[in-house]
């Protein structure tokens, strides 16, 4: 029961964090350019068990009693996303960004960090997908069996992120050329003002 139970919440989380997203499209990012990647996959993945326990011990139900709490998250998040969308459109116009011995040593780690912190906590739809969603699925398992599933759910964050982060160097022969960081800046820049958009338009519902 308890291996069921690890392995289905392994599957639902795997299947909530693969979904691309502006925390993936940001540690990818780092990932390519190999700027503090252990600290940006250790804040996602801490992040995410985090809120992920959180669900499971039945804290989601203030997220869904409070939904003034999401609508905070809602106008904040699309503030940070239209941002850094405007940011990622300027780096592809300008065509700054660029895998080169100079760029290794830039951006503090402070502000990767601060960058990530708001990448995982400024999302309203990651509470609703790790303690509103996960949370209410573990409640179909009883006893010891819930916090099995909730071990696999935190497993498919720590293998995702940790392989997304530290296997972009793999695609890094590609990011060698200018012209491919356009591409991935530009196509960042849309992604992120269209997610501010949705958060815009769309009312949050837990």
């Amino acid at each position: 029961m308890s291996l069921a139970a690890a392995a289905a919440g392994f599957a639902a989380s795997a299947g909530l964090i693969i979904a691309i997203g502006a925390q993936n499209a940001f540690v990818l990012r780092q990932g390519l350019l190999s700027r503090h990647v252990g600290l940006v996959v250790s804040v996602c993945m801490l992040g995410d068990i985090a809120l992920i326990l959180c669900g499971v011990a039945g804290i989601g139900a203030i997220v869904q009693a409070w939904p003034g709490l999401l609508q905070v998250l809602r106008f904040g998040g699309a503030a940070f996303l239209g941002t850094y969308g405007l940011m990622a459109a300027r780096r592809a116009w300008r065509g700054t960004s660029a895998l080169t011995p100079a760029a290794a040593g830039e951006a503090h780690w402070r502000s990767v960090l601060l960058a990530c912190l708001a990448f995982t906590f400024l999302n309203p739809h990651v509470y609703l997908d790790t303690m509103v969603l996960l949370g209410s699925l573990s409640t179909r398992y009883p006893g010891s069996a819930r916090w099995a599933f909730a071990v696999g759910a935190c497993g498919a964050s720590m293998v995702w992120f940790s392989t997304l982060g530290y296997g972009a160097r793999l695609l890094q022969p590609i990011f060698r050329d200018a012209r491919a960081w356009r591409v991935l800046d530009a196509l960042m820049a849309v992604f992120m003002l269209l997610l501010s958009l949705l958060l815009l338009l769309r009312p949050l519902e837990p």
